[in-house]
């Protein structure tokens, strides 16, 4: 009985302990991200809405960055949407509130990367707070309109799932101001509601497009039986369908608008089989004439869905497609839009004509947004969005490190992962074109990186002569047509760093950095041929971007123990690997992954080899292309024999990536669609990273640098966030999070005056935060502490107190930043100007010190290890003069610190006594001494009144500008100011010889002249 007892005990035991081995979302609040960008190209920007009675209020909604606000025009944003969905299908101001915001999640460009909603928001506030408010399983929505004349009417457009049938789509209204939702136009599971017309001389009448559509992985169809246009009279209590002068057959997707100022005119773009284009009505769509448009006017219909009239002007019609076209004839003949004002990015999506003032324009394009003050002939950029949306990341071993990254729609980048004043647009250097995807740095020759656009064009770059060398493997004579992913993955070898891998249904191999290719595979693919019939793809508008090529292999894999061991994931289920170097290959069997709950065919998106365990990997799948949201993230201990499911707790929708950490086996990150997870206990337990992470950001790739322990986040929507040293994270164990605090040692801090400074950021341009170079104190809290202080004490070796400042009392992780300084030496009080010596302490040398936690009236400790740093160019005799130097005239500031607080105090007791009727008989001798003292003390410190700005000097300005100079710089002090200390400091003993000869002769002549305690007390 006894035994059953104790094994009971043990088991709860260890059960506490495991169920305690696991940190919350609050938990990890102080691992932050830091944003770098990029900004020189945004993203693609899905709607902007702007106050009409203050168009510099501007509200900007996004395909993966959410929405942003600004209030100058432009100038300057602010995300507003941070703990909501990123993906934006629109935008709308309340006409009779501008505080009241709408906004519809999940973007309604219908291409193959388009990220899903999570329903309909609004705020009262201007974006400062927002609540859901209901259709959140319709994925997608495409417009809102709020009825002019009754702000509790609204209509939303949903065109619903992209990639199933489902019910929740159509044309949705409100009555009663988002309480509840009635469908008003619906036709079928696979047909929604693409854009919504409002009459606003009658908000009764409006109009309809119905799209019939579907995407596969592998294929698009738009259009059907079911499309058409539709008016309603009466508020969408009935309908008809406009179909007189329309093309016969099928539709697709139908662009409606109404002319503000002449609402029987209207404009719609239709797609169709036979005679898509432009279609024009005078008589409220009663009836159509076709028009014969530019191409652009008519380009690729799924995805550009805007035409906008002149709120003023019935003829002046605006066409945003790969450009913008412009018709000043009411849309019987259109123009392109002048560039005078630069370029301007192709892929136009939304446009806001300020109705005050209709020269006034915003353009949202896949690069940014773009204002025009002469009614789109020329177009000022506002790149100062960090909206870019990443596919893969990075990183070399250069110092700092660069960071490589591709951009949708906008090629492919490098940048510095800090630099001086910041990462600013002009850090980012292009490094290839087209919808950017992989970019991996040569690590073995800093001139050499190889970047990728769409469909496996890779390129050799030469980053030091500016040339750019083809190397995709080309289709032989006697082999099959080769199948690039759109997203072709590159690898470069982890023991051999010189070594190219790349592929299509096939592997390739490259070790001449791609003069000539290996393939090291037969086909790893299913090479399904109903899956290959791209050139069918489009629906009733052909359209084969490569983004359908599927039966590839999108994902490969090195693993830490052998370059000749190779794991593949390819976008139609296969997971494959080879220890040989690709002579024989072993094929996960589709069992063993739906034994484990992954649905067959299921796209594989990432493979992590275990750093510790050769037989250990972990695998993400997507499923999402099926309609299934589901997070497929799997670890197989026993290469792929069996597999088992991680349940991420918080996830709501599909993984993207994972990753292991390479020092602490236990320590997993997943990236996911909406937001990144972080597991300290091998995947048992999860919790969201949201500290400056958005918390549905799109993670889409996930690298860990190896010498500096940066987490390095790509998103798809908000560019690179980088999460400075995760070593916390690693040291996390049982008895940490057990303990009521305990300190987490970090990464090395690194001694020094700070090397990022020093410049400033260009006047209204993103500027991409700089890591913090000071010394960074972590610690854990197993509970917030609620009552008294918490603070934090640095010791020296010999246990002396050498600064000392406020914690933080958050649950779970906290950080506090320490300069590296002594505390700020006291210096003189009062005179005329500010004294800036009292804000800079002296750096301490490098070595071992001591921190104290001192919380709740307890206390631990630990050490702190201060190095040299790496990278400087001071020799230890430099640094030894630094430190002496600047603690000598350290101590010469605290000396006449005390020296002017010795004359403040004598002045205030000869004020006193002066007045005091028994100092009758000292009086003349008091206010001498008084007059000696004030003499003394303005030669001591500035004194003259009036402004700050005086240039008068004394003693005490003349040395803080020799002090601060010398602490502000970590080397050996100039011989100017060495000598400039010795001649103040004979200044200042001066001094000091004449307070004591003054004190000595003034307080005996008046003291004994005085009862016994009613003379001058010397301080």
């Amino acid at each position: 009985m006894k035994r059953l007892a104790f094994i009971v005990f043990f088991l709860i035991h260890c059960a506490g302990l495991n169920a305690q081995a696991s940190i919350s979302s609050a938990g990890l609040g102080m691992m932050q991200a830091r944003s770098i960008g990029p900004a020189v190209m945004g993203g693609r920007i899905t709607a902007i809405e702007a106050v009409s009675d203050d168009p510099r209020v501007i509200y900007t909604g996004t395909a993966g960055g959410g929405i942003w606000k600004s209030t100058d025009g432009g100038a300057s944003w602010k995300a507003i949407f941070d703990k909501h969905c990123q993906s934006i299908g629109a935008l709308a101001i309340d006409p009779q509130n501008r505080e009241v915001i709408w906004a519809g999640t999940g973007e309604s460009n219908m291409r193959n990367t388009v990220s899903v909603g999570d329903g309909i928001f609004r705020s009262k506030d201007g974006g400062q707070n927002w609540e859901r408010m209901g259709l959140r399983e319709t994925e997608h929505i495409s417009k809102i309109i709020i009825d002019p004349s009754n702000s509790d009417v609204i209509y939303v457009a949903v065109p619903g799932h992209l990639w199933d049938d489902h019910q929740e789509r159509g044309l949705f209204k409100s009555s009663d101001g988002g309480k509840t939702w009635k469908k008003i136009l619906y036709k079928d599971a696979a047909t929604g509601c693409a854009d919504i017309a409002i009459d606003p001389s009658n908000p009764q009448t409006l109009y309809a497009s119905m799209w019939q559509f579907r995407r596969k992985p592998f294929a698009f169809s738009s259009g059907g039986k079911s499309s058409g246009l539709f008016k309603s009279t009466d508020g969408g209590l009935s309908w008809i369908e406009l179909r007189n002068g329309f093309p016969s057959g099928d539709l697709g997707r139908i662009v409606i608008t109404v002319s503000p100022s002449k609402p029987d005119h209207l404009l719609s773009i239709v797609e169709a089989k036979d005679k898509a284009g432009l279609y024009i009505s005078d008589d409220a769509g009663k009836s159509w004439i076709a028009q014969s448009a530019t191409s652009n006017v008519t380009a690729r219909p799924f995805y550009f869905s805007s035409l906008v009239v002149d709120p003023k002007d019935h003829n002046r019609v605006y066409r945003p497609a790969f450009s913008l076209s412009i018709s000043d004839d009411g849309g019987y003949s259109f123009t392109e839009a002048g560039s005078r004002g630069g370029w301007v990015h192709s892929d136009h999506h939304a446009l806001w004509i300020n109705p005050s003032n209709t020269s006034h324009m915003y353009l949202g394009t896949d690069g940014g947004v773009y204002m025009s003050l002469d009614k789109g002939n020329s177009w000022l950029f506002l790149n100062y969005l960090p909206v870019s949306q990443l596919y893969h990341a990075a990183y070399d071993m250069q110092t700092p490190y660069n960071l490589y990254c591709g951009l949708q729609d906008n090629g492919s980048w490098k940048a510095p992962s800090v630099n001086p004043g910041g990462i600013q647009n002009g850090d980012w250097k292009n490094v290839g074109g087209g919808d950017g995807f992989w970019v991996q740095p040569d690590l073995s020759n800093p001139d050499i990186l190889y970047s990728e656009y769409q469909g496996g064009h890779i390129s050799r770059v030469n980053v030091k002569t500016n040339e750019y060398q083809d190397i995709q493997p080309k289709q032989g004579k006697s082999d099959p047509k080769l199948r690039f992913n759109w997203n072709t993955p590159i690898l470069m070898g982890l023991k051999n760093k010189s070594v190219v891998y790349t592929a299509a249904q096939f592997l390739y191999k490259s070790l001449d950095r791609g003069i000539t290719w290996q393939r090291i595979s037969p086909d790893l693919t299913t090479n399904d041929p109903a899956k290959q019939k791209q050139e069918e793809s489009g629906g009733l508008t052909v359209d084969n971007s490569s983004a359908e090529n599927h039966c590839t292999i999108y994902t490969i894999a090195i693993s830490p123990f052998s370059d000749d061991f190779i794991w593949i994931g390819t976008d139609d289920g296969n997971l494959q690997y080879t220890t040989d170097g690709g002579a024989n290959w072993n094929k996960i069997s589709t069992d063993a992954l739906k034994a484990a709950g992954i649905p067959g065919g299921t796209w594989i998106t990432s493979i992590e080899p275990d750093h510790f365990d050769r037989n250990k990997l972990y695998v993400t799948f997507d499923n999402h292309t099926y309609g299934d949201k589901k997070t497929y993230a799997a670890m197989s201990g026993d290469l792929g024999k069996s597999c088992t499911l991680f349940n991420v707790q918080e996830a709501e929708s599909f993984a993207n990536v994972i990753r292991q950490d390479p020092v602490n086996q236990d320590l997993l990150f997943l990236g996911t669609e909406w937001g990144l997870f972080c597991s300290i206990d091998a995947g048992k337990n999860w919790a969201k990273m949201k500290s400056e992470i958005p918390e549905y950001a799109m993670v889409r790739d996930l690298q860990i640098h190896p010498r500096d322990h940066d987490l390095i986040i790509a998103t798809h929507g908000r560019g690179i966030l980088i999460v400075d040293d995760i070593t916390p994270l690693r040291k996390l164990n049982v008895s940490i999070l057990n303990a009521e605090a305990a300190f987490i040692q970090g990464r090395p801090c690194v001694v020094t005056n700070g090397r990022l400074g020093g410049s400033w950021p260009l006047s209204g341009s993103f500027v991409g935060q700089n890591r913090t170079e000071e010394c960074v104190i972590t610690y854990y809290l197993k509970n917030r502490i609620m009552t008294g202080e918490v603070s934090i004490e640095v010791l020296d070796k010999e246990g002396n107190l050498i600064n000392s400042f406020p914690g933080t009392k958050r649950k779970g992780i906290n950080k506090i930043n320490w300069n590296m300084r002594r505390k700020p030496p006291r210096t003189a009080e009062g005179g005329a100007r500010l004294d800036f010596g009292g804000f800079i302490g002296p750096l301490v040398p490098a070595g071992t010190y001591t921190i104290k936690l001192k919380y709740a009236g307890k206390e631990i400790a630990a050490a702190v290890e201060l190095i040299e740093d790496p990278s400087g160019t001071h020799s230890a005799s430099d640094r030894e003069s630094y430190y002496s130097t600047v603690m000598q005239l350290y101590k010469m500031q605290e000396d006449l610190a005390d020296l002017v607080a010795k004359i403040n105090l004598l002045n205030k007791q000869l004020d006193n006594g002066i007045a005091d009727l028994q100092w009758k008989s000292v009086k003349k001798v008091a206010l001498a001494f008084r007059d000696s003292l004030q003499t003394l003390r303005k030669s001591l410190i500035a004194t003259k009144e009036g402004t700050a700005i005086t240039g008068e000097e004394q003693l005490r300005e003349k040395l803080t500008d020799i002090y601060a100079g010398v602490a502000g710089f970590d080397g050996r002090p100039t011989q100017s100011q060495f000598l400039g200390m010795i001649a103040l400091d004979t200044e200042l003993k001066k001094a000091l010889i004449k307070f004591n000869g003054l004190t000595a002769q003034f307080s005996a002549a008046i003291n004994k002249k005085l009862p016994e305690g009613k003379g001058i007390s010397l301080p």
